[in-house]
């Protein structure tokens, strides 16, 4: 209900604003929504939303790893866009015109039907070779290259993520369980600047916290993604130290709705929410560096059919 409370919000109180994409919002500053992650695991019922696609994007941050051929071999397509912009818009591409991608497919057939056709291309020589794959596959230092490998002005590097685990299990008290993926460095070279730029976790009771802050979110596609992924991601530190869950809480700066997303927003808001999934981990893993896909799963998941809407790049 927090996420469907978003929506009403942005719909009766949001301002009109343009965007990088050239689709227009309707926008909100300044939001924040509370998950109780022992109330069910925070996976949106109004529609359905791919979990495997969660877990391997997650595990993708886990390993700091910025190139989408991992992504790409467990079948999750969801950051091809940023790295075909960059192969469409290079010298080496011989390609039909590929200018404004991202909005033309939506409404030219024809150009749909091409665009489809070189971004199956792609996809086939990223996973099939590996120099194309390392010039055009790779999306710059992103997520989890910051969570794992921050480069230091000394040219050291610092493993965020690792070190907050430690932390947790040291001194669970501390107030600095931080972890940042924005780095004002690296923002020009990244193919996307971190939507979700700084998590921090809290330990009370025995039980771990997440608070996330997100600078923009596109609340229909980007927002159900994001909430899942952190509960995940809370739940698997929780685990590796012993821990049980709190809150998630979602702190969002720019929370906006895409104009061509209006329709779909509306066939959500007609429906009731469900009850929540269950999570499941393998709990012979021990260490979140050693999940794999198939060692995270939920049960109970019951919910509304998936809505399509387009991705603004």
């Amino acid at each position: 209900m927090q996420y469907i409370r978003l929506l009403q919000d942005v719909l009766a109180n949001g301002a009109r604003k343009d965007d990088r994409t050239g689709t227009g919002t309707v926008s909100v500053f300044g939001r924040q929504m509370r998950f109780d992650l022992n109330e069910g695991f925070p996976l949106l019922t109004t529609k359905r939303v791919p979990f495997k696609l969660i877990v391997s994007e997650l595990l993708w941050f886990i390993k700091g790893d910025s190139n989408i051929r991992y992504l790409l071999r467990h079948n999750n397509n969801i950051w091809n866009e940023w790295a075909f912009k960059k192969w469409v818009e290079s010298e080496e591409y011989a390609g039909p015109d590929m200018t404004d991608f991202g909005l033309r497919s939506q409404t030219d057939e024809p150009f749909r039907l091409q665009y489809e056709e070189q971004m199956e291309l792609f996809k086939r020589r990223v996973l099939e070779d590996d120099a194309f794959a390392e010039k055009y596959g790779e999306l710059g230092n992103v997520y989890g290259k910051q969570w794992r490998e921050w480069r230091t002005t000394r040219g050291g590097a610092i493993d965020q993520l690792q070190d907050v685990i430690r932390t947790v299990k040291t001194n669970p008290d501390s107030r600095r369980l931080i972890v940042s993926a924005w780095n004002p460095e690296d923002v020009p070279g990244m193919a996307l600047p971190p939507c979700h730029t700084l998590f921090q976790f809290y330990v009370s009771e025995g039980k771990l916290s997440c608070q996330l802050y997100q600078r923009s979110g596109d609340i229909f596609l980007g927002i159900p993604f994001n909430i899942a992924s952190y509960a995940l991601l809370t739940h698997l530190i929780a685990h590796e130290c012993g821990l049980g869950v709190g809150e998630f809480v979602h702190t969002l700066g720019d929370a906006h709705i895409y104009l061509n997303h209006m329709e779909q927003i509306r066939e959500q808001l007609s429906r009731e929410p469900r009850e929540l999934p269950v999570l499941q981990l393998n709990r012979e893993v021990k260490s979140i560096f050693d999940f794999d896909v198939k060692d995270i799963s939920i049960e109970n998941y019951n919910p509304h059919s998936a809505i399509k809407a387009p991705v603004a790049v």
